[in-house]
């Protein structure tokens, strides 16, 4: 069974960076895409950035752009997601998740999830 587990959230202020971290277990994600997400209150989850576990192909939200990077360490079984320069509007609740094959940006095409980390910024 594929377990994913986040941590590394936290508050922080306008401005400053935080490193998520999104551990998995229980598969082999040789030919797999980890994917962040995230969901403030009242609103859609949406994605964030993506990464293909092989070949590191990356992919980031127009809102993350230049301000985050997507990461993986294959010994660790361990994805990343540095953000710098938060805003407010970056508070929410922080998800990874896991598919099979190429990356994608819709939260229903990820098979596995992890529980979730709170990140908020204040201004």
């Amino acid at each position: 069974q594929v377990q994913l587990v986040e941590s590394g959230g936290g508050l922080v202020q306008t401005g400053g960076s935080l490193r998520l971290s999104c551990s998995a277990s229980g598969h082999t994600f040789s030919r797999a895409a980890i994917g962040w997400f995230r969901q403030a209150p009242g609103k859609e989850r949406e994605f964030v950035a993506a990464i293909r576990w092989t070949g590191g192909d990356t992919l980031y939200a127009e809102s993350v752009k230049g301000r985050s990077t997507i990461s993986r360490d294959n010994a660790k079984n361990t994805m990343y997601l540095q953000m710098d320069s938060l805003k407010p509007e970056d508070t929410a609740v922080y998800y990874c998740a896991a598919r099979q094959g190429t990356i994608a940006t819709t939260p229903r095409w990820y098979d596995y999830w992890g529980r979730g980390t709170q990140v908020t910024v204040s201004s």
